[in-house]
């Protein structure tokens, strides 16, 4: 390249810099310039009134899953996302699974001699529970997993291989200050075979182990979206109506009072205009029966062919807003490190956290 033309092209960029340098600028009311990037002179117009919903106080944490991806974290980026979900009040954390067939959170001696589980290169239950104690949160410990409840649709398979498991983590991890209930990992809707003698049998020896410890389950609905989710539709024609799912749920938690302490219905599965009549009729059933009532509020979105991304605020917002309506309980979410959090792999997720945070004022 000849002088001429390289001196060319350095005053093209001398002068692009200094236009974009204008442009990013502007004149306030005494004169000074500042920069419009700043982000303390930009503020979203919210028209609609703020913080009427429910706060999400608890989230899953799911790195043994079959339909999202994994971030392939270390304890740093761990670390960093507790510290993210302090940030915004939550203060319960859900292990979704301790394991799914094969793959598992911890060093289990009995999966992987029972069903050949892989060793695991980090031992993440450990992890989990010593950044609940370091950050203060409450931590539940999700059973096994085995897939053949996913293979028979006969939930009493679970049963078995979890009397180990409670057993074994319990021992190994009860002295964690913040281990402090247990999920049953096992996700039903209705009518599913063994359910309400699984639920009672599992949860019942939770607390028989732990000293009284809560268990809490997250089924879903069987509504409109409750579709496949390796299927391209969205919806479905048969979907479960209200008085079908009140009459269900309550020989179903009148089977399980007593050994299951709190409920958190995934609430994807229904329509926004659902909401209030669902939400209306879980809280009555969840007051009859002497269990929490909680609830999933999924921050990833079931209405788009690509599963799954982030939700629209809009969308959770309006989910939130319906359980402070029916006075929830507790509002969880699924799950906020792929879908909330400001490190995530998607990047919406971390807008999505900005606007959940201008919405609460926090």
């Amino acid at each position: 390249m000849d002088n001429s033309r390289r001196d060319f092209l350095k005053q093209i960029s001398i002068a692009g810099a200094t236009v974009m340098a204008g442009s990013l600028s502007s004149c306030t009311n005494n004169g000074k310039r500042e920069s419009v990037l700043q982000s303390g002179n930009i503020e979203n117009r919210l028209i609609v009134p703020k913080a009427q919903g429910l706060k999400i106080t608890g989230t899953f944490l799911d790195e043994i899953s079959h339909d999202i991806p994994h971030q392939n974290w270390g304890e740093k980026e761990w670390d960093r996302d507790f510290s993210y979900m302090k940030a915004i009040g939550i203060d319960t954390v859900i292990v979704i699974r301790s394991g799914y067939r094969k793959f598992i959170t911890y060093p289990s001696e009995y999966l992987m001699k029972k069903f050949g589980c892989y060793m695991p290169s980090v031992d993440l239950i450990d992890l989990y529970l010593r950044l609940a104690d370091k950050y203060e949160m409450k931590f539940y410990f999700g059973l096994y997993d085995s897939g053949k409840y996913w293979d028979t649709g006969d939930l009493t398979w679970e049963i078995e291989s979890n009397k180990y498991v409670i057993e074994e983590v319990w021992k190994k991890y009860g002295h964690h200050k913040s281990f402090q209930g247990w999920y049953l990992s096992q996700e039903i809707s209705r009518k599913t075979k063994g359910a309400i003698s699984a639920f009672s049998s599992l949860g019942k020896q939770c607390k028989d182990v732990s000293g009284g410890l809560p268990t809490l389950i997250s089924p879903w609905i069987d509504g409109k979206k409750a579709v496949s989710a390796a299927s391209g539709i969205l919806t479905k024609e048969e979907a479960v109506s209200v008085e079908e799912h009140e009459r269900e749920w309550s020989e179903i938690f009148d089977g399980i009072k007593g050994n299951v302490d709190a409920c958190a219905f995934q609430d994807g599965h229904i329509d926004y205009d659902e909401l209030d009549a669902f939400f209306s009729v879980n809280k009555k059933m969840a007051d009859k029966y002497g269990i929490e009532c909680w609830t999933n509020a999924e921050s990833f979105d079931r209405d788009m062919p690509i599963k799954f991304l982030p939700i629209k605020f809009d969308k959770l917002r309006m989910k939130l807003e319906a359980a402070s309506r029916q006075k929830y309980d507790k509002a969880i979410t699924f799950e906020f490190s792929h879908f909330m959090s400001p490190q995530s792999a998607y990047l919406q997720a971390g807008h999505l956290y900005n606007r959940y945070k201008e919405y609460f004022d926090i």
